[in-house]
């Protein structure tokens, strides 16, 4: 159905759902353990008591097939509840739109900038980063600061980093972490590199803020984590670095500003964990994953991830990489695929 997309940001993301969020998230911090476990293992539970009565009072052929029914029905429901606390979000005024962006930015010559600012502030950073254990605090205080620069009048809570009994399947398909749109958790992959928590836990903490689209959740969390401590800012460098040189040529990017070793290494462990998972899951997960985007109307489905480069080399910044918002008053620019870069599909 379609809906009125200033609508939805005046009266739900900005409204209804920030006050959800508000009472949801707390409630799930207090609970040590992913509620997405307890709620997943109860449905099997209940699930197989009223199949198995079914079919003791109705035999199985009508036992299956009043089941089938209950699922259905129960689906229908669970959609709702998705869209009412959080699945919403999709719906709401893009960035692009609420952003001083113009696609005329996005270019090549302007990610091969960004590029070279993220590996001298990884080359730099990487000392100051790895010296000192992270504080989450900290974390949260540069969330609450990134969303008040994004116009935010009122800020999400951040959530608990908890661990899932999912945790084998994350390293099998190559999740680093997810948000469950119900409880309005966030769970992470427990053998993410400690350089790569800050930069993960900020991109969930955005959704839970009610930015569904990944590309605008990683633009979040970047700005989430240069605002953070020097483990964040390490952190957002490094993932800004991989969203840049993906979308530049082979030729281009052997002429970046080299990456010192440390850096490099951490590069390379990223890249041996990724290893660790099976590529036949991840294809699977991805596809499913793709689809899902793709059914809430994110047209460019899981390549979403990649497309915050367009929001970082599009968006005028000021100082301290605050972003500019557009005066309301103003139409907004037109999107535009990155100028001469290989188009992923």
């Amino acid at each position: 159905m379609p809906l009125n997309a200033e609508k939805v940001e005046r009266w739900y993301s900005t409204g209804v759902y920030l006050r959800l969020q508000g009472v949801i998230t707390p409630v799930s911090n207090r609970f040590p353990v992913a509620l997405l476990d307890i709620s997943v293992a109860t449905g099997i539970i209940v699930g197989a008591w009223v199949l198995s009565r079914r079919i003791w009072r109705t035999g199985v052929g009508r036992g299956f097939l009043r089941s089938a029914g209950s699922v259905v029905t129960a689906g229908a429901v669970g959609y709702l509840l998705f869209l009412l606390v959080w699945g919403l979000n999709y719906r709401r005024v893009p960035l692009e739109r609420k952003l001083d962006w113009d696609s005329s930015r996005v270019t090549r010559s302007a990610a091969v900038t960004i590029a070279n600012t993220a590996a001298l502030s990884m080359n730099g950073g990487f000392a100051a980063a790895h010296a000192r254990e992270w504080d989450i605090r900290a974390l949260e205080q540069s969330f609450a600061q990134a969303q008040r620069a994004l116009g935010a009048a009122e800020t999400a809570v951040p959530g608990l980093p908890k661990r899932s009994l999912l945790t084998q399947y994350f390293r099998h398909a190559a999740i680093d972490g997810m948000t469950n749109p119900f409880f309005l958790e966030i769970i992470l992959n427990t053998e993410l590199l400690e350089v790569e928590r800050p930069y993960v836990i900020a991109h969930e903490w955005a959704h839970l803020a009610g930015y569904a689209d990944e590309s605008e959740a990683n633009f979040v969390a970047w700005l989430t984590c240069l605002r953070g401590d020097p483990l964040a800012r390490y952190s957002g460098w490094l993932a800004a670095y991989a969203h840049a040189t993906r979308s530049l040529p082979r030729e281009v990017r052997s002429e970046l500003t080299p990456l010192a070793a440390g850096p490099l290494e951490d590069l390379r462990a990223i890249a041996r964990r990724h290893e660790t998972s099976s590529p036949a899951v991840r294809k699977a997960a991805q596809g499913v994953y793709d689809g899902y985007l793709r059914a809430n109307r994110v047209e460019e489905g899981i390549d979403s991830y990649d497309a915050v480069l367009r929001l970082m080399l599009g968006t005028r910044f000021g100082p301290h990489w605050t972003p500019r918002v557009r005066d309301p008053r103003e139409p907004p620019s037109g999107v535009a695929p990155l100028e001469g870069a290989p188009q992923r599909r």
